[in-house]
């Protein structure tokens, strides 16, 4: 069996099992359909039959969508059971602090290390090996899961010894980048009723007071009004705003911008834009 396995090989998925298998690593993958699993066979992986033979490498990549996916791959299977025993599995998913609660208790009581390791960046910074990854557990499983961070990603960031540290960091910086992209839309939005070339002020904010990805990234699919192809989802958006909002509850910490943003997501979807970016949010604001 493999150095490393990754479980789920959507776009994310498929970059990190392929960017482990060109360092060299001897990677498993295992996903739902064929597709993606034998495209990564073809450049050198081990292509398995099943989430119980993936989970027989010492340290498990699962890179899946979300808290019901997670808890139907792994934590109401049974396959735990049938896991190599001290193994480590690293979950890459944005979930919710709940299931990462209950996904480190069910992996200790099989014997099996648990590891978060959410990731800032989209498709194209984990085809670039440039990952932000937030890592929480116990130091010694953090360790052994390293090797493969320094290959995915361009930092790692240790957050605590709680798996759920790393999830609430990810899902706050998520809730932030909501924020931003809400508070764009309606600048661009008063902007180009102004006059003013929305492209150019985009440019402007970017450069000067908001350098970085999300002003830059996001601004300039606002000040296009194209939000296809999709890097995120607005459904994916809004269920890692919900998220958010779970969180701050869980802590007695209102959320007075969140709530809008609520009915804006909800907008949105009910206008046919559940597939598109999550910038595309932005057209609630009318323009």
């Amino acid at each position: 069996m493999g150095e490393v396995a990754v479980i789920g090989l959507g776009g994310m998925g498929r970059a990190i099992a392929r960017n482990l298998v060109r360092a060299g690593h001897e990677t498993v993958v295992w996903n739902r359909s064929a597709g993606p699993a034998q495209e990564l066979a073809e450049a050198g992986a081990l292509r398995v039959a099943s989430v119980a033979e993936a989970l027989q490498c010492p340290v498990v990549l699962s890179v899946l969508s979300d808290d019901a996916s997670v808890a139907e791959v792994f934590l109401d299977s049974g396959v735990l059971g049938e896991a190599r025993h001290g193994a480590v599995h690293v979950n890459m998913a944005t979930v919710s602090v709940e299931l990462a609660r209950r996904a480190a208790e069910e992996h200790a009581a099989h014997g099996i290390g648990y590891v978060a390791a959410p990731v800032f960046g989209r498709v194209n910074v984990a085809e670039a090996g440039a990952l932000n990854v937030l890592a929480a557990g116990k130091p010694e499983l953090v360790d052994r899961a390293q090797p493969f961070f320094d290959v995915i990603g361009s930092r790692t960031w240790r957050l605590g010894e709680l798996p759920e540290q790393a999830n609430t960091a990810k899902i706050l910086g998520n809730y932030l980048i909501a924020c931003a992209i809400q508070s764009l839309g309606e600048a661009v939005s008063v902007a180009d009723a102004a006059g003013a070339d929305p492209g150019q002020f985009v440019e402007l904010l970017a450069s000067t007071l908001f350098p970085g990805p999300v002003y830059s990234g996001y601004g300039s699919m606002i000040a296009q009004r194209k939000y296809q192809p999709a890097g995120f989802t607005t459904t994916l958006g809004r269920k890692d705003l919900h998220l958010a909002l779970d969180a701050a509850a869980d802590q007695a910490i209102p959320l007075p911008f969140g709530e809008l943003l609520r009915g804006v997501f909800d907008q949105a979807i009910a206008d046919g834009r559940a597939a598109d970016d999550w910038a595309a949010i932005a057209e609630q604001q009318p323009r």
